[in-house]
């Protein structure tokens, strides 16, 4: 596709108008970043924005727990310089790992040593509202809320614009065209650009699913006692083949805590507030249910079913029209226990930002379109790769091949020597943080350690006070 995003001589640097099709955290970020190359941007949003920091319901797993992994603090502070230190200073806590956190994975508690990775938590309503406050204070950005994009205007060669209609109680109206030289879709796990797509005479992407079946349920509470039985910020006990239940409690900000606990399908954790607490003693130690008889709810119990990773393939070439791009989980989705989405939301705006500013190349839609896929790539890998070794995994994207078997071998060792080599550790957390490309668990000091050092020994309990440097 030799077609370029925008009406001018090239993305960006003709781009008169962009619109944005979701006002969450995805969206947000790609209108900060589209600002940048467009004399408009306009961010089409079906919800209306809460005036404080509270769950809506175009975000439906808002109320679940939520981290921003050390590469979307790194991405997002690009876009929008000082907002994770605004985030720390609304509440979000900095949680250092493993320092911080009394963790269970791999069939072993995690020594607490150093950390050297960082979560910023802080629940999903909060990070939403400082990200969108800062974002729509540009004034070449401006938000269209309760208002429902139906369909895109234009042919299969090239959109024009994006059809909407207000919403409203009661009322249907006509559609409208707001026109654009660029509309790039960020609405979400539910996105319906395929069959716009479609209606245009245009080629849906193919889509790549693996479905485990998690599901999990999340409530609130506040723990006064909290620093009476540990110096660690929280609890993280990770599923995995051999043990499929999690549990993980998590400082947010106001002094509380999300406490989620999940399983697979079949064995869903209740919504039932008695029931919710005993599901926890089906974990592999009573830490998290001790926690729990220890603390004040303050909130229901809410569950979340849909945590299938989806990847639809708009980097591969098809009858598609230039000046449409899909971010965020309209392009992949991962299932949420590992905590990618926000980060990955992030980054992808980075790379759309720098894509189009690129003068070396033309910004071709596919061009960019396969800059924002391999910006997600990594996160698919680790996401998809944990899910697949998972009982009952099911879709395209679950058939384990040979070559996954070697891969498996060694990432094993990875996590049986993460405990306690230090190397090892430091490599594997920046991994999973995005920090760090996979190729960091190969590197030569990584590498020796997997594959002829010892695995050392894990605690017997679960690590309630930190090590001591002489430990």
């Amino acid at each position: 596709m030799a077609d370029q995003l925008g009406s001018g001589p090239g993305a960006g640097r003709g781009t008169r108008h962009a619109v944005v099709i979701g006002g969450s955290i995805a969206g947000l970020l790609a209108a900060r970043a589209l600002a940048e190359h467009a004399e408009q941007v306009t961010v089409v949003e079906r919800d209306r924005f809460p005036e404080e920091a509270e769950p809506r319901a175009g975000v439906p797993q808002g109320r679940h727990l939520h981290v921003l992994l050390e590469a979307g603090q790194r991405a997002v502070d690009q876009l929008l310089p000082g907002v994770v230190d605004e985030l720390r200073a609304c509440g979000a806590r900095r949680v250092g790992m493993p320092e911080d956190v009394v963790q269970w994975q791999a069939g072993a508690w995690y020594r607490r040593t150093a950390a050297t990775a960082y979560l910023l938590t802080g629940s999903r309503p909060l990070v939403e509202q400082v990200i969108r406050h800062r974002v729509l204070a540009d004034r070449r950005i401006r938000a269209v809320p309760g208002t429902e994009a139906v369909g895109l205007a234009g042919d299969a060669t090239r959109v024009s614009g994006v059809l909407v209609r207000e919403r409203g109680a009661g009322r249907v109206e006509e559609p409208r065209l707001i026109a654009a030289d660029l509309v790039v879709d960020a609405s979400g796990r539910g996105s319906r650009a395929p069959q716009w797509l479609a209606a245009l005479g245009a080629e849906p992407p193919r889509e790549e699913t693996l479905d485990t079946g998690l599901a999990y349920a999340t409530r609130v509470y506040r723990n006064e006692r909290h620093g009476d039985d540990t110096d660690g910020l929280g609890y993280y006990i990770v599923p995995n083949p051999g043990q499929t239940y999690g549990g993980v409690a998590l400082p947010i900000e106001g002094g509380r805590f999300l406490v989620t606990l999940s399983g697979l399908r079949g064995d869903e954790p209740p919504t039932d507030e008695a029931a919710f607490e005993e599901y926890a003693g089906r974990l592999p130690d009573p830490v998290l249910r001790n926690w729990l008889a220890k603390a004040e709810p303050v909130s229901a119990v809410h569950g979340f079913r849909s945590t299938a990773n989806v990847r639809r393939r708009y980097d591969r070439r098809g009858r598609r029209p230039a000046g449409f791009l899909v971010t965020g989980d309209a392009l992949c989705t991962f299932n949420p226990i590992y905590g990618q989405g926000m980060a990955v939301a992030a980054m992808t705006a980075v790379v759309l930002r720098d894509a189009l500013a690129d003068r070396r190349r033309t910004p071709t839609t596919l061009r960019v379109q396969r800059a924002l896929f391999r910006a997600s790539r990594q996160a698919w890998d680790i996401s998809a790769g944990a899910d697949k070794k998972m009982p009952g995994a099911i879709g395209d994207a679950a058939r384990v091949t040979a070559a996954d078997r070697p891969a498996d071998w060694y990432l094993s060792r990875v996590q049986e020597r993460a405990n306690g080599d230090p190397a090892v550790g430091a490599a594997f957390r920046s991994v999973l943080s995005l920090m760090e490309p996979v190729t960091a668990l190969f590197a030569p000091p990584v590498a020796r350690a997997v594959l002829f050092g010892p695995a050392r020994e894990a605690p017997k309990r679960p690590p309630m006070w930190r090590e001591s440097d002489d430990s």
